[in-house]
C-alpha cells in the first residue's frame, strides 16, 4: 500500500471540540477525533453536531482523521 493511500468513509459529528476538532461516529460506531481540511476552514465552512461529513483516514493511524466534505 503506498504512502499516499487515504480510507475515506462516511460519519457523522456527534461533539464539537475547541480548535476546530470535532468527535464523530463512524458507520460501524466507533468515535474518533477529525479536524477540519484547510479548504473548508479557508472558505468558512460551519460543521455543527449532528451533520453528516466525508472523512479521510491514513491506514497507520486509524484514531484520527480529516473532514474533507459536509453533506
Amino acid at each position: 500500500m503506498p504512502k499516499e493511500d487515504k480510507i475515506t468513509l462516511d460519519a457523522e459529528v456527534t461533539e464539537a471540540l475547541p480548535d476546530a476538532k470535532f468527535r464523530v461516529r463512524l458507520q460501524n460506531n466507533q468515535e474518533i477525533l477529525a479536524y477540519v481540511s484547510g479548504k473548508m476552514r479557508k472558505f468558512f465552512i460551519r460543521i455543527l453536531p449532528g451533520d453528516r461529513v466525508t472523512i479521510e483516514m491514513s491506514p497507520y493511524d486509524m484514531t484520527k482523521g480529516r473532514i474533507i466534505y459536509r453533506f
